[in-house]
């Protein structure tokens, strides 16, 4: 599996907390920051070139597990924009072994954010 490396430069959103994206192949990582610059949330997605799913785990709420509709079959003829759909069904393991397997690259802090989380998912999952 190809390792996750860091886009430098990410369109930060207005009045959202900043934001570092983090790719590869098959993986997007995005993990947001409070004014302290301490990890509050992050976004893994994973399977991108098969069935994606994300999952987001917020310290202020519940954490999600939804399928990616990539908008490629909307029967309109044009491709729509993607958007996050109900799919609860996850294997932590798979997800832990995903990150692992890709993560050698970033930096200690998200490292040790995001992969205890990864595996509670399933805990605080709704």
């Amino acid at each position: 599996m190809q390792q996750l490396y860091e886009i430098r430069v990410v369109r930060q959103i207005p009045n959202e907390k900043r934001r570092r994206w983090f790719t590869c192949a098959d993986l997007d990582l995005i993990v947001w920051y409070d004014s302290d610059d301490s990890p509050v949330a992050f976004q893994f997605c994973y399977d991108k070139s098969r069935r994606e799913h994300a999952l987001t785990w917020r310290a202020d709420g519940p954490c999600t597990h939804l399928a990616v509709d990539d908008g490629e079959s909307s029967g309109f003829g044009v491709k729509m924009s993607p958007i996050l759909v109900a799919n609860g069904k996850f294997d932590v393991q798979y997800m832990l072994d995903c990150f692992s397997n890709a993560s050698a690259g970033l930096p200690s802090e998200v490292i040790e954010f995001v992969k205890p989380r990864l595996g509670l998912a399933t805990l605080r999952k709704r």
